[in-house]
């Protein structure tokens, strides 16, 4: 039987476009298809993180040590703390055949499609500017003036987004999670991810062929 192999994907969108929403409903959908990255970072645990379920929390000296053994799919260094994806953790899940979903903003997204090009890149957005506008603002907890930055944000972000696999227009919460979850598994199906399955069954007619 073919070994079921995992594969990595990126997804990224503006603020506001609902992305941990569908991630955290895709998972709770098909948990024996996906796993979501667990990110490493110097940071603090806040109170209820928990080593391994939120983050891995690391020292300085730790994740630093991480980066010179080339530990990290990618890491970037946000307000005097570093996160990152660690690679072990990672490749055990697609080991085990899950595919593994990495959220990240687009620059991490680019580094890791650079060092691993079978990577699949997911941008999710809202329909339109003023649904994003209305969504950020609906939330309650910024301040017009945090919203306006997300939104300026989002305009920089643009210039990457081509750069990516799929785009996926968020609409509405559960056709998107079916488009994700369709897009994926359609991925599995691709010829060149089926290589060493069809070198056997080549190697296999080409044997019979010869009486062998």
């Amino acid at each position: 039987m073919e070994k079921k192999t995992g594969i990595l994907t990126v997804v990224s969108g503006f603020s506001g476009s609902g992305k941990g929403t569908i991630m955290k409903q895709l998972l709770e959908k098909y948990p024996d298809n996906y796993a979501l990255s667990i990110s490493a970072t110097t940071r603090s645990p806040r109170p209820g993180e928990t080593d391994g379920k939120e983050y891995f929390f690391r020292s300085t000296e730790a994740f630093e040590e991480m980066i010179k053994n080339d530990e990290l799919l990618e890491y970037a260094c946000y307000v005097n703390n570093y996160y990152g994806t660690p690679k072990a953790y990672v490749q055990e899940q697609l080991e085990n055949g899950k595919d593994v979903i990495l959220e990240i903003e687009i620059q991490g997204a680019l580094k890791i499609k650079e060092k691993y090009p079978d990577t699949v890149l997911l941008f999710v957005t809202p329909p339109s500017f003023e649904e994003l506008e209305r969504r950020l603002t609906g939330r309650g907890t910024e301040s017009e003036a945090v919203i306006r930055d997300r939104l300026c944000r989002a305009a920089e972000e643009c210039d990457g987004v081509e750069a990516y696999d799929y785009l996926i227009v968020n609409y509405e919460l559960d056709s998107c999670v079916e488009q994700v979850h369709s897009i994926l598994q359609n991925e599995h199906t691709k010829i060149k991810r089926k290589e060493s399955f069809l070198l056997e069954i080549k190697a296999a007619l080409a044997a019979y062929s010869k009486g062998e």
